[in-house]
């Protein structure tokens, strides 16, 4: 049975934590610690122009000896971003952060920002599934 980044964002939701470009870099790791999440969707307005993420933060800022108070998220962020839609394959997705090197995956339906998942979120999902299979197989075996 072929699923789609909808069956996540079905079970997760939509919502998105995003930080204007203009934001420092140390108000936006407050932001993913208060809100125990690993990264950010980068915004212009209402367009999107980035990700930063923790890894983001350890390699453009930490080891690149920048300061966190005035170094702004547009100028360390990912740009262009990786994306998918909602109608993604699961298979392509894990393609995408296996062959990107990346944990999120922000997801645009019209062009605009529809939710966001992480390879986390898709472990626990073949998870999920391959419980519900041991359950069924468990039941056959004991059926006589």
């Amino acid at each position: 049975m072929p699923t789609t980044v909808q069956d996540i964002l079905s079970i997760k939701g939509r919502d998105v934590v995003t930080a204007p470009a203009t934001m420092s870099v140390l108000e936006a790791t407050r932001l993913m610690n208060d809100k125990r999440i690993g990264a950010v969707v980068v915004v212009e307005g209402e367009n999107i122009c980035g990700i930063f993420t923790e890894r983001d933060v350890l390699t453009r800022v930490v080891a690149a000896g920048r300061d966190p108070a005035t170094t702004l998220l547009a100028e360390v962020m990912t740009a262009p971003i990786v994306h998918c839609s909602p109608t993604t394959s699961l298979e392509e997705c894990r393609v995408i952060f296996t062959s990107k090197r990346i944990r999120h995956l922000p997801v645009l339906e019209e062009g605009k920002l529809a939710g966001l998942i992480t390879s986390g979120d898709l472990l626990a999902h073949e998870v999920r599934e391959h419980q519900e299979t041991i359950r069924h197989l468990e039941n056959y075996i004991r059926t006589p």
